[in-house]
Parts: structure tokens; sequence; C-alpha cells
């Protein structure tokens, strides 16, 4: 049980984080990945400050085997870039570009009932259900 509540809590100051950012609003994504307009850096400089702030956390405990809740890590051996990899990362890559929310920002832009997000993730289950029945 108390790791489930250390995930709720690390969940909700993640959604948190992404709505003061702004990471949450599909327009301030969208126009960091337009070059043509006004260019918007600030997703930069939020991915910039997640990276200094786990980066040094990841180098320190890359090769604990637990958690510090004694939980076992699993962090996957196959480190090979396939198909699937690069299918997948294409997708995602398109799917972010054209609505402006990746899964995190749209699980988060739900608690302010923003229709975008819903249908995002609606979206995105219908496919994960399809690849599920479809790819085995």
């Amino acid at each position: 049980m108390k790791d489930k509540l250390i995930s709720l809590v690390s969940g909700v100051i993640f959604g948190v984080g992404l709505v003061i950012s702004g990471m949450t609003n599909p327009e301030k994504v969208i126009g960091f990945l337009s070059i043509t307009h006004n260019w918007d850096a600030s997703l930069m400089f939020v991915m910039g400050g997640a990276i200094l702030v786990a980066g040094p956390f990841f180098f320190l405990l890359k090769n604990k085997e637990t958690s510090a809740l004694g939980n076992q890590i699993n962090l996957p051996k196959n480190q090979k870039i396939d198909n699937k990899i690069i299918v997948g990362s294409a997708l995602f890559g398109i799917g972010w570009g054209l609505v402006g929310l990746c899964p995190g920002p749209a699980i988060a832009a739900v608690a302010t009932f923003d229709p975008i997000a819903i249908v995002f993730l609606i979206s995105m289950a219908v496919g994960v259900l399809a690849k599920k029945n479809i790819v085995k």
C-alpha cells in the first residue's frame, strides 16, 4: 500500500508540474514544434529542468537492483533498435506534433475537462486495444 501511495503522490506532483508549466496546453507544444511561425522555446526549458533534476539520480542509481521501498527494479535488457521501436516512435511523434499532447500531459489535462484531451485519450485507448488485438 505504501508504494501505491508514493506512486499517487508522485503522479499528482508530476501532473501539477505539467499544468503549471503549460505543457497540458496543446498550443504551447505545437508552438515549440513549429519552426515557421512564432517559435516557443519554453518546452525546451521544461525538458531541460526535468533532465537536470532526474539525470543525476539515473546516474547514481543505475546499478541498484531494488527501489527505496524494496521493490525489484526490472529494466529492459534488450537495447536493440528494431522496426517496432522505429514505427512506434514515428507514430508517437506524428501524434504529438498533430495534436500537441502526449499521454502524460493528456491525462493531466483531463482534470480540466479539456475536450481535446478527452478525445485524445479515447483515441489512444482505441489504438492500444487495436494494437493488442492485431499485433501479437
